[in-house]
């Protein structure tokens, strides 16, 4: 970690060193600026091998197939994948709902989710990627355009450190609007609650697909949220400014699982069938553990290709 930095509370340079071995990597062709570690829509000059096309004058002579050539007396050019940097959006729910933590102490949402946002930025900058952050609540709350210099990562930082979770969530009307507002290809990684109608969600995963985005989701749960084990008559209060309200838990927990599972499934169901790189997470995993599959996967789904 660059000495200039001050230390924050959301970063070890311990677990930056050692996922800082793992690249990340879009699962799609991305359209940067400059040479990188991703594929280009576009052909180049890389040294992974592409396809064959028909020469046509004007081409360089030193790409010409001549095996092929001499084979075949038809001539043949060599096309090579191109590398670019790619153009990273992190978008971090500040909405109410992300101050909810275990009741015995331990990471809340929102601390949770600057420690995947943070060490996402620190390492796609590192590999000389462009990073933005966008907060989101009942609207975007902060919104830093991508850059890729070291020093635009202490903005970044801050912005991170003092954003404050309140109020509701209009996630999926901003997730609509990135998709209209990032114009170039864009790895866009989504660190929420996901306290959304699945069919709405469904729709904006869609349409960020559609703009040829790659999207990734950090889905991220409480094991109470999952559980619901509460004994004793509870006051459950919404966190984004609804009412509050007093219930026997052993009368509603049926009903709780119930809608639990359909929200789950129609989940689940939204992110296989729109190819979002989507990852359940419970916040008392530890989050270098929930960063290695990531960044894995993706070097596996890339060596795959």
């Amino acid at each position: 970690m660059p000495t200039q930095q001050p230390p924050r509370s959301f970063l070890e340079p311990a677990v930056l060193a050692r996922l800082a071995g793992v690249p990340l990597f879009a699962r799609k062709p991305m359209q940067g600026g400059v040479s990188g570690k991703h594929r280009s829509p576009h052909r180049g000059s890389s040294v992974e091998f592409a396809e064959y096309r028909k020469y046509v004058p004007g081409d360089d002579l030193r790409r010409l197939h001549w095996r092929a050539l001499a084979r075949t007396g038809r001539r043949y050019v060599k096309e090579f994948e191109a590398d670019t940097n790619l153009r990273c959006c992190l978008v971090v729910d500040t909405s109410g709902s992300m101050r909810f933590g275990p009741a015995g102490g331990g990471l809340s949402k929102i601390e949770y989710a600057r420690r995947l946002a943070g060490t996402l930025g620190y390492l796609a900058i590192q590999q000389g990627d462009a990073v933005g952050l966008t907060c989101v609540a009942d609207g975007i709350v902060q919104d830093i355009p991508p850059r890729r210099n070291p020093a635009h990562l202490a903005h970044l930082f801050d912005t991170l450190e003092k954003v404050v979770p309140v109020g509701p969530t209009h996630l999926v009307d901003v997730l609509h609007q990135l998709a209209e507002t990032v114009r170039q290809r864009a790895l866009i990684i989504v660190i929420s609650d996901l306290f959304a109608d699945p069919a709405l969600l469904r729709e904006c995963f869609e349409h960020l697909r559609f703009r040829h985005h790659d999207l990734a989701a950090f889905h991220l749960l409480e094991q109470q949220e999952l559980d619901f084990q509460f004994r004793r008559p509870t006051r459950f209060v919404d966190m984004e400014g609804g009412t509050s309200i007093l219930a026997e838990p052993t009368e509603i927990a049926s009903r709780y699982q119930k809608a639990l599972a359909e929200y789950l499934e129609g989940l689940r169901t939204a992110v296989l069938e729109t190819g979002v790189d989507y990852h359940r997470v419970r916040i008392d995993e530890p989050y270098e553990q929930t960063l290695m599959k990531f960044l894995v996967r993706r070097t596996q789904q890339r060596s795959g290709r």
